[in-house]
């Protein structure tokens, strides 16, 4: 996950331009230049980060305490990386186990980078990249995905775009979706989507959504 979050007054951004991860964007801050993961296959494995404004890991402690919350649904998943960045979250889904992750950012010099860190895993066989604009990616034709995670620039109206644009296709039945904000907004999602786990970092908040759609079975087997 890649965050682009100045503490000041952000410069415009396209949809694509990626951002990520509770509170990885400081301005005046410099990349730390590495991203290290933190469990998995790749645990402690260290990665480049490219010299790019506000472009920053997600921290330890925050995807530490977000995949805590998906230990049980991480393996065998089938994982969305929207606004990737860095790609933290997807390359630490696909450390603990995650069966696919499909990266998508829009800034062809981080997507390269990006890319290679693939191939230094290994995992590009597993992992797939795609240079495009976030919501110009979801007109296309959906394949379901169970995790996604979805952090887009500040204060351009892109969450709730994506929100609605995932529910055309793009969610299993049962998905899981994190989403990243500025503290000061509370998205709104689609009525199908239940708020699971929340945490704040800085100033940003991630909010984990479970989708249980009309008529779907809850987890105690009753009908929502």
């Amino acid at each position: 996950m890649t965050r682009r979050r100045p503490a000041s007054r952000k410069p415009h951004r396209s949809a694509a331009t990626p951002t990520k991860g509770p509170g990885r964007q400081n301005a005046g801050r410099r990349a730390p230049g590495r991203l290290r993961l933190i469990g998995g296959e790749y645990r402690r494995r260290q990665l480049p980060v490219l010299d790019r404004p506000g472009l920053r890991p997600t921290p330890d402690r925050v995807r530490e305490t977000l995949f805590n919350w998906l230990a049980a649904t991480t393996p065998g998943a089938r994982v969305l990386d929207l606004f990737a960045g860095t790609g933290a979250l997807g390359l630490e889904a696909l450390s603990r186990g995650a069966r696919q992750a499909v990266f998508v950012e829009h800034d062809a010099r981080v997507a390269r980078q990006l890319a290679d860190n693939l191939a230094t895993l290994g995992a590009t066989e597993r992992g797939r990249l795609v240079t495009a604009d976030a919501l110009a990616f979801l007109t296309g034709d959906p394949v379901p995905f169970s995790l996604v995670f979805l952090d887009p620039p500040f204060r351009q109206g892109l969450a709730e775009a994506c929100c609605d644009a995932l529910e055309d296709g793009w969610l299993a039945e049962d998905a899981l979706i994190y989403v990243e904000t500025e503290s000061v907004l509370t998205p709104e999602v689609p009525v199908s989507w239940q708020l699971h786990r929340e945490v704040r970092a800085g100033d940003s908040t991630g909010r984990l959504y479970r989708r249980h759609p009309p008529g779907a079975r809850s987890p105690d087997g009753d009908a929502c």
